[in-house]
C-alpha cells in the first residue's frame, strides 16, 4: 500500500477516538489498518487478523509504525468492543464518500440482514440486525447503521438515510418501508422512490390491486405494459408490468394518505412454468417517478442484488452468520470491517474472479492486495 491509500485511512480513521486510558502500546490507526487489511485476505475472527498480521509483519511495517509489532488477538478484540460503533460507522461513510460518487438515476436499496450468532443468550443480547444501504452502480455498501433491538426498521430506516447523500439518486425499499414520513423524507432529501406495497398497508395495497387486477378497469386508463420472457433450467418464466400515471387514479390513492410526490403505480406479475405446473404471483408498488413499465421491474430487480452481492457474500464467503464474536461493540465494528472489505475487493477489477478467489489472491499475493486497498 503506497503513502497515498495509507494518508487515505489516515484522514478518515485517523480522528477515531480512542476508547483505551494512557497505558496503551499500539496505535489505534495501525490496529484498524490491520484489521480491514486481514478482512480482505479471509480473516473472519480476532485470531485470525492476529495471525494475518505476524504472517505480513514485514509488509505492514512499509507503512505503519507498529511501535510493539502486532497486538495480540485479545488486544484486537477488546479494542473493537470497546470503539464507539456510531463514530466508527462514520469514518466508514466518510470513507465511502470520499473514493464513490453517486450518479444520478442510481439506484440505493436499502435492506437487513441479521448476524444470527451475534446473540449471546447468557446476558439476554438479542442477534445484531443491521440495516445497509447499497448503490448498484457503483457496487458498495454506502452506509450500514444497527437496528435497535427494542425498534424495527421502520424507525432505523430514516436514520440511515438522513446519513446519506441521495440527491437524483432512486430509493428502492421493501414493504416495511413503505411508510409516509420515510416517503416524505426521501422526497425531501431530493431522491425518487420505488418501493413495495404489502398487507401492511392494507388500504393502499387493496385499491392498487382493485384497480389492476380489474382487466375491464385497465381498457380505460392510459396504461404503459412491458413483458419479457425468460427460459432456462426447466423453466419458462414470463414478467409483465403495468404501470399507470393517470391522475384520477393517483388523486385517489395519494387520499388514503399523504403520499408525498406519488406519480405512478404499479404491478408486476411473474408467471412461472416448470413442466406442466404454473404459478402466477403479482407485487405492486408506487414510485415518484413518471410511468414506466421497463423502469420500474429493473429498479425491483437491482433492489434484490443486496440480497445476491452483499448479504449472500456476507454469509457464505465471510461467514458473518456463523461469527461468534458478541462482545460490546465489537459485532457491529466487525461488520463494517467486513463491509470496507467487501467494498474494496468489488472495486478491484483486474482479477477476473469470485471475492472468496479474490480474498485468497490478496492473502497470498502483496502486490494484488495493495491493488485491492487502492480501490
Amino acid at each position: 500500500m503506497d503513502e497515498v491509500q495509507s494518508a487515505r485511512i489516515g484522514e478518515h480513521f485517523g480522528e477515531l477516538e480512542d476508547p483505551r486510558g494512557d497505558n496503551k502500546w499500539h496505535r489505534l490507526l495501525d490496529i484498524v489498518v490491520i484489521a480491514i487489511c486481514a478482512a480482505i485476505c479471509g480473516a473472519d475472527g480476532w485470531t485470525d487478523v492476529e495471525l494475518f498480521g505476524r504472517a505480513k509483519h514485514d509488509w505492514l511495517k512499509g507503512f505503519l509504525e507498529l511501535p510493539h509489532g502486532i497486538p495480540s488477538h485479545d488486544t484486537f478484540g477488546r479494542v473493537f468492543a470497546l470503539v464507539d460503533a456510531e463514530e466508527f460507522e462514520a469514518c466508514f461513510r466518510a470513507w465511502i464518500q470520499a473514493v464513490e460518487k453517486l450518479t444520478d438515476g442510481q439506484i440505493v436499496a436499502i435492506d437487513g440482514k441479521t448476524l444470527r450468532r451475534s446473540h449471546d443468550r447468557a446476558v439476554g443480547k438479542e442477534a445484531l440486525h443491521m440495516l445497509s444501504a447499497w448503490a448498484s452502480e457503483n457496487g458498495v455498501v454506502i452506509g450500514q447503521m444497527q437496528v435497535n433491538a427494542e425498534t424495527n426498521e421502520i424507525t432505523a430506516i430514516p436514520q440511515l438515510l438522513d446519513m446519506l447523500e441521495l440527491n437524483g439518486c432512486i430509493v428502492t425499499i421493501d414493504a416495511i418501508g413503505c411508510q409516509t414520513d420515510i416517503v416524505a423524507q426521501i422526497v425531501d432529501q431530493q431522491a425518487d422512490y420505488v418501493l413495495t406495497v404489502k398487507k401492511n398497508q392494507g388500504r393502499l395495497h387493496q385499491a392498487i390491486q382493485d384497480l389492476f387486477d380489474n382487466a375491464e378497469e385497465l381498457k380505460w386508463i392510459a396504461c404503459d405494459h412491458h413483458e419479457t420472457i425468460d427460459k432456462g433450467h426447466g423453466r419458462i418464466e414470463i414478467r409483465q408490468c403495468w404501470c399507470t400515471s393517470d391522475r384520477e387514479y393517483l388523486d385517489y390513492i395519494a387520499s388514503i394518505s399523504d403520499w408525498q410526490d406519488l406519480q405512478s403505480i404499479a404491478m408486476i406479475q411473474s408467471e412461472r412454468y416448470i413442466g406442466a405446473d404454473r404459478s402466477v404471483k403479482r407485487r405492486y408498488f408506487i414510485s415518484s417517478l413518471e410511468s414506466n413499465a421497463q423502469l420500474v421491474p429493473h429498479a425491483v430487480r437491482t433492489h434484490w442484488e443486496i440480497e445476491n452481492k452483499v448479504h449472500w457474500v456476507l454469509d457464505f464467503t465471510f461467514r458473518e452468520d456463523a461469527c461468534r464474536v458478541r462482545k460490546d461493540n465489537a459485532p457491529q465494528n466487525l461488520a463494517a470491517l467486513r463491509r470496507i472489505a467487501l467494498n474494496l475487493l468489488r472495486g478491484e477489477q483486474t482479477a477476473k474472479c469470485s471475492i472468496r478467489a479474490k480474498r485468497l489472491k490478496a492473502g497470498w499475493d502483496n502486490d494484488y492486495l495493495s491493488k485491492v486497498l487502492m480501490g
